[in-house]
C-alpha cells in the first residue's frame, strides 16, 4: 500500500512515504497501552481540555489546515475552509457536554434489596479507526473527540492518497497536549491492520469507508470479539414532492449532488421526483449544473472540484458505460471540464431499470441517477428501493406532511428541504449495506465504553 500525496489537479506527486515498519506497528501499541493507563484516570474535564486546545489551533492555522486538504485530495478551498472548522466544532461539542454526558446513571430497581444503582461509562482501552479520503480531518475528528473525551486513545490508519493530512493531524493533537500515543498514525498495510485487531489491547474497530473494505474488517474484528462501527456508502434519495419550492430545490439538488465534487457518501445520488413537477424541476436543475466552474480548487471562482485521483474518475465512468450498456440514458447536463486533473464531467443518467446494475449503485462522483415517479407513493418506494440507508432529503412545502414522508424512508437520517448534512450536534449513521453504529453526540461518545453496573444491596443470608 503506497502512501502518497499526489495532487489530483496537476497529477504531480509531491511526496511519499514509506509504509509503518512491524516495529513501529509495536511500538504505537506499546506507547498507546501505557497513554491509556494514565488517560482514562484524568477526570473528564482535563481530557477535554486537550480537545479545546485542537480547536484553538485548528482556527488559528485554519488556512494552512485547508490548503493541504485542497493539495492532498482536491477540494475546494472554501469546502476544505469549512471543514477545519467544521472539526474544531465537533472538539468544541465534546468540551461542552461530554463530563454531562458521562456522567453516573442512577437506576432504579424494583427488588428493594437493592438499595442503589448506577450505571458507569468506563473506557476500554485503544481504538482502531481506519478513515477515508474525502473528509480527511473531519472523518478524524468525529471518532477521536468522543474517544479521547471518554479516556480511550486511538490508532488511526488513514487513507494512503492523504497521509499528510494524518500526519497534519497527530501533530496538532500533541501540540494540543495529547500525551505521546493517546493519538497515533500509522501508514499500515493490511496484514498490519489484522495484527492490530487481534491484538488483546485493542478492544474496537471505527471504520469509515467502502462496503467491501466494511465486510473485511467486520469479519476480523467479529472473528476477534470486538467491537465495531461501520459508516459505509450511500445512494441517498432526494425526493422533490408536487408541492417543492423548485427554484430552492433545484439550487439544493446541485450542492447535495455536487460538494466535494459528489464524493460524499451522504450525497444527494438518487433525485426522485414526482411527474407532476418533474419537466419544470429538471430544467432548473440542468442549468444549475451546466453553471458549475471546474479548475483549479484553490481557484475561489471554482465550483466543481476534480475527483480525488485519476483511477477515481477512471472507475465513474466506468459505471457510467455500464449503467448505458444496461439501457440506462446518459445526458452531458455540466460544462466543459479541464483536460489536466482526475475531472468527471457532470452526467444525468435516466431510463434506470431495477435490471440495471446502476439502479442499485452508489457513483462516488458527479454523477445524477434521477427517477421519475408518478406519485408520492412511488416515489417512496423507489427511495426505500436500496441496498443503502444512510441518508436521503424531502423537499415540500408543507412540514408536517414532509416529516410524515420522512418517517416512511428506511435510513437513518432524513432532512426536510435540505441535502443530508453533517453537524457536529447531530448524530451520524446509517443501516443496512450503509453500515451500523453512530458517530457524534452522546451516541457516539458511548459506543466504545464499558456500561458497567455498580449495584448494593442490602439483605442476609444465601441467595
Amino acid at each position: 500500500m503506497a502512501y502518497a500525496t499526489t495532487n489530483p489537479y496537476t497529477g504531480e506527486t509531491l511526496k511519499t512515504f514509506p509504509n509503518s515498519t512491524d516495529a513501529e506497528v509495536a511500538d504505537a501499541l506499546d506507547q498507546g497501552h501505557g497513554a491509556f493507563q494514565a488517560w482514562k484516570a484524568l477526570p473528564v474535564s482535563q481530557r477535554v481540555k486537550v480537545l479545546q486546545n485542537a480547536a484553538d489551533l485548528l482556527r488559528l492555522r485554519h488556512a494552512e489546515y485547508a490548503r493541504l486538504l485542497t493539495l492532498e485530495m482536491g477540494k475546494l478551498l472554501s469546502e476544505a475552509q469549512a471543514e477545519v472548522e467544521l472539526s474544531a466544532s465537533i472538539f468544541e461539542y465534546y468540551v461542552k457536554h461530554a463530563e454531562k454526558q458521562l456522567a453516573p446513571e442512577a437506576l432504579k430497581s424494583e427488588d428493594s434489596a437493592v438499595t442503589s444503582a448506577w450505571l458507569v461509562h468506563e473506557p476500554l482501552g485503544i481504538i482502531l479507526a481506519i478513515e477515508p479520503w474525502n473528509f480527511p480531518y473531519y472523518q478524524i475528528a468525529r471518532i477521536i473527540a468522543p474517544q479521547l473525551a471518554a479516556g480511550n486513545v486511538v490508532v488511526l490508519k488513514h487513507a494512503s492518497n492523504v497521509p499528510q493530512c494524518a500526519d497534519a493531524f497527530e501533530k496538532l493533537m500533541l501540540e494540543a497536549g495529547l500525551p505521546a500515543g493517546g493519538f497515533k498514525n500509522l501508514y499500515a498495510s493490511r496484514d498490519q491492520i489484522k495484527k492490530i485487531i487481534n491484538d488483546p489491547r485493542v478492544h474496537g474497530v471505527a471504520l469509515t469507508g467502502s462496503e467491501a473494505a466494511g465486510a473485511v474488517v467486520a469479519s476480523q474484528a467479529g472473528k476477534a470479539l470486538k467491537k465495531s462501527t461501520m459508516e459505509l456508502g450511500g445512494a441517498d434519495a432526494f425526493i422533490v414532492l408536487a408541492d417543492a419550492d423548485l427554484d430552492k430545490t433545484a439550487k439544493w439538488a446541485v450542492m447535495g449532488r455536487h460538494w466535494n465534487a459528489g464524493q460524499v457518501c451522504c450525497s444527494s445520488k438518487r433525485i426522485i421526483v414526482v411527474e407532476a413537477v418533474y419537466d419544470e424541476f429538471i430544467e432548473r436543475y440542468t442549468a444549475g449544473v451546466l453553471a458549475l466552474k471546474a479548475g483549479d480548487p484553490l481557484d475561489p471562482a471554482t465550483t466543481l472540484a476534480p475527483l480525488s485521483s485519476k483511477s477515481a474518475a477512471d472507475e465513474v465512468r466506468r459505471q457510467i458505460g455500464e449503467a448505458v450498456a444496461h439501457g440506462a440514458t446518459a445526458t452531458v447536463i455540466g460544462a466543459e471540464v479541464p483536460a489536466q486533473g482526475a475531472f468527471v464531467r457532470p452526467v444525468m443518467l435516466s431510463d434506470l431499470e431495477p435490471d440495471n446494475p446502476a439502479y442499485y449503485q452508489e457513483f462516488f462522483g458527479p454523477v445524477s441517477l434521477i427517477f421519475k415517479a408518478k406519485d408520492e407513493a412511488e416515489a417512496i418506494a423507489i427511495a426505500n428501493d436500496s441496498p443503502f440507508g444512510l441518508g436521503g432529503s424531502v423537499f415540500t412545502r408543507n412540514i408536517d406532511h414532509g416529516i410524515k414522508v420522512a418517517g416512511q424512508i428506511s435510513t437513518g437520517m432524513v432532512y426536510i428541504n435540505h441535502p443530508t448534512s453533517v453537524k457536529a450536534d447531530l448524530p451520524f449513521g446509517g443501516i443496512r449495506r450503509s453500515g451500523y453504529g453512530r458517530e457524534l453526540i452522546a451516541l457516539g461518545l458511548k459506543e466504545f465504553v464499558n456500561h458497567k453496573l455498580i449495584g448494593v444491596t442490602d439483605i442476609d443470608g444465601a441467595f
